[in-house]
């Protein structure tokens, strides 16, 4: 598969990765110089998409921020497949660290990471890259699914009519190119304290809004202050009325959906996703409030 890799010659280790959702065949390339890369592999047909992805990535390369730098794109295993080399960010997941630390320094961790998101949302849009709709008919769509599904939960209805109800208010700002998978699981604590910025396969142009809905989803369980540490930090501690409607409508839609997209995982992951979608619910009062009880301060 990898020797018609000009830079293969050059590897002394190949060790696959099998952490994350991403389809690609993910490997840990070891040099003979000792430096490690980042290798993805993609069947052929994603070439067009994958090629726009490794462009978009070297647009963030540009924005000085500690991430995976693109090294290399091209065809492999005669033809049959694509390949993507990255530098490697070497440190430990972020999701894994942020418990073991005092709570100050888990909201100076989340100040960092929201500055640096803000930073990835700065780059001037691409006219050709900017979507003819918005998203608002698809999250419709996707929760309709849901409410057709056999995995719907009991007390489920207060979220649901917040949805239908209040879908205007999302897509409302100039779209920007958006991370689109930004939270602790791909971040990386590098030694010197600072973050890294990992896996940019999900990325799109959409409502910057849609960005934060995931803290609630993956952050919140493994540190509240890191969370309000990144909105903090992205708004220059002045954060907009109209974000906390729109972020409520993306949490509601994403808690309900992500049981049913977690179906063809298996039931544990059913599971995992129905414990956070009831978190949810507690922590906006089944949606009467649209600021989360984690932010405001008040006992969830």
């Amino acid at each position: 598969m990898f020797t018609d890799i000009a830079k293969s010659k050059d590897w002394k280790k190949i060790t696959p990765i099998s952490k994350g959702w991403s389809s690609d065949k993910k490997y840990l390339i070891e040099t003979t110089e000792g430096e490690l890369q980042l290798l993805r592999i993609t069947d052929i047909e994603a070439y067009e998409a994958k090629k726009k992805e490794y462009e978009i990535i070297t647009k963030y390369s540009q924005l000085g921020i500690n991430m995976s730098m693109p090294i290399e794109f091209g065809t492999c295993d005669e033809g049959k497949n694509l390949y993507m080399l990255l530098s490697w960010i070497e440190g430990r997941d972020l999701e894994e660290v942020l418990p073991k630390l005092p709570e100050q320094e888990q909201y100076k961790l989340g100040r960092q990471a929201g500055t640096i998101l803000r930073k990835i949302h700065s780059i001037p849009l691409d006219p050709a890259d900017i979507p003819i709709t918005t998203k608002r008919e698809k999250k419709l769509t996707q929760l309709g699914r849901y409410e057709a599904s056999d995995v719907r939960i009991s007390g489920d209805e207060a979220a649901i009519a917040y949805v239908k109800e209040n879908i205007d208010s999302i897509w409302n700002k100039t779209p920007v190119y958006m991370h689109g998978d930004f939270h602790p699981g791909n971040l990386i604590y590098m030694k010197d304290g600072s973050i890294g910025v990992i896996d940019f396969n999900r990325w799109e142009v959409g409502d910057p809004y849609e960005e934060f809905y995931k803290l609630e989803s993956f952050g919140t369980e493994i540190s509240v202050p890191y969370c309000i540490g990144q909105i903090d930090s992205y708004f220059n501690d002045d954060v907009p009325k109209d974000f906390w409607k729109a972020n409520a409508v993306y949490v509601a839609q994403a808690s309900l959906f992500s049981i049913k997209w977690a179906e063809k995982f298996g039931q544990a992951e059913i599971d995992g996703m129905v414990r956070r979608a009831r978190a949810s619910f507690k922590n906006y009062d089944n949606f009467n409030l649209s600021v989360p009880k984690w932010y405001s301060g008040m006992n969830p």
